[in-house]
């Protein structure tokens, strides 16, 4: 699993003031077959996901049906950045709302589900709660998504009992990984890179796995320091096939190094997800390209239509505030977003945009706030430390 940014922005954005936003009116429905919005269209065929609802609907019970249903609805969310299948994906499980009688299936379903939907502490709650169970040790899946979750929140130490775990069952590689990127994240990178190099050796290895420990080794490298390091790993995994995950990240690196032309060339071939687009928005402001004007009024759309909902700010302040330092220009409103978002989520991105906010706003007091919250969580990144 990859940190929870990869994605898109997956709950909407918060709120912050926007030129001219203009909100539509809200629409309410007359009969119950009104039609409200259509959702965008996916890989899965209209009649296809008809004729399972409808089976859903007759067999409420049919756990196996249910789980796929929501497992379908979940690719689809992340394929298309859209949180609605997201809940369509809660839908289907609800008949197993009692997590006390939950199966274990729907329980594991349900915490990566509130992972991709940034509620953190209620996943890792249902997690915890399922790897308790007598068989939950062997759960190996469970055990790698709570060390996710719990490096997303900045829990280390905890994270890595859980990457132990992982190896207890039976999932060697997946674990020694696990405990390696977090061994980069507090700093012991020499020996992250050694790991890395061993698991890479493996001529075996299936090309999602190749994929995600590449992506780890350019995420260590653009986080010590080493571009150059960074840079072969990234275009290693984009020559292996399209990953939006790695696509975001290559962009945000390059933009980094101040190569906006080539970040959108990056992401030119992606699906506009709410991530792509906005960085799609800030290396085609950097660029002054053709599209940047599109792009940024869009940005502010989804941006305006997202900040219905009432809890955007609390789970969603990283995008905005990376929009409001890199294309409005406003970092004292970026630095309030991004105060915010880490009270929730710590990847090293976090704490990354946390910094520059508080560089940006020449304020002493956050950049001492931002330094003081690095040291606590422990995390390494030569990025962070050159702007503190």
């Amino acid at each position: 699993m990859r940190p929870t940014w990869t994605g898109a922005l997956v709950a909407g954005l918060l709120f912050f003031s926007l030129p001219q936003p203009g909100f539509a009116e809200p629409i309410t429905p007359s009969r119950d077959d009104d039609i409200i919005e259509v959702l965008p269209a996916s890989s899965g065929s209209r009649d296809g996901d008809r004729r399972l609802r409808k089976q859903l609907a007759d067999r409420p019970g049919d756990v196996t049906l249910a789980v796929m249903v929501a497992r379908r609805d979940l690719a689809r969310a992340r394929e298309a950045g859209d949180p609605r299948f997201a809940g369509l994906a809660l839908a289907a499980l609800r008949p197993w709302a009692d997590a006390a009688t939950a199966p274990n299936e729907v329980l594991l379903l349900q915490a990566t589900l509130q992972q991709y939907l940034h509620e953190f502490d209620a996943s890792v709650a249902g997690l915890k709660r399922l790897l308790a169970r007598p068989d939950g040790a062997r759960m190996a899946q469970g055990w790698l998504t709570l060390a996710t979750v719990l490096r997303v929140q900045g829990h280390y130490v905890e994270s890595d009992e859980a990457c132990k775990r992982v190896a207890q069952a039976a999932a060697q590689l997946h674990s020694a990984a696990c405990l390696a990127e977090n061994a980069a994240l507090r700093g012991d990178v020499g020996s992250a890179r050694k790991t890395f190099r061993t698991l890479l050796a493996d001529p075996r290895l299936p090309p999602a796995t190749l994929g995600w420990l590449l992506t780890s080794v350019a995420e260590l490298e653009q986080r010590d320091g080493h571009a150059a390091g960074a840079d072969t790993a990234f275009r290693e995994v984009l020559r292996l096939g399209p990953d939006s995950y790695a696509a975001v990240g290559y962009a945000d690196f390059l933009i980094d190094q101040n190569r906006p032309v080539e970040a959108l060339r990056v992401l030119k071939d992606e699906t506009r997800t709410d991530a792509v687009l906005l960085r799609l928005a800030i290396a085609g402001t950097r660029a002054a390209a053709a599209t940047a004007a599109r792009d940024v009024a869009e940005m502010r759309d989804r941006i305006a239509l997202a900040n219905q909902r009432p809890d955007a700010k609390k789970f969603h302040g990283r995008e905005q505030a990376m929009f409001a330092l890199a294309v409005d220009h406003a970092p004292e409103r970026a630095l309030e977003l991004a105060r915010g978002n880490v009270q929730q989520q710590r990847e090293a991105i976090d704490l990354l945009v946390l910094a520059q906010a508080a560089r940006a706003s020449a304020d002493p007091r956050a950049i001492d706030e931002a330094r003081r919250l690095k040291a606590t969580i422990g995390l390494h990144d030569r990025r962070i430390d050159a702007l503190l």
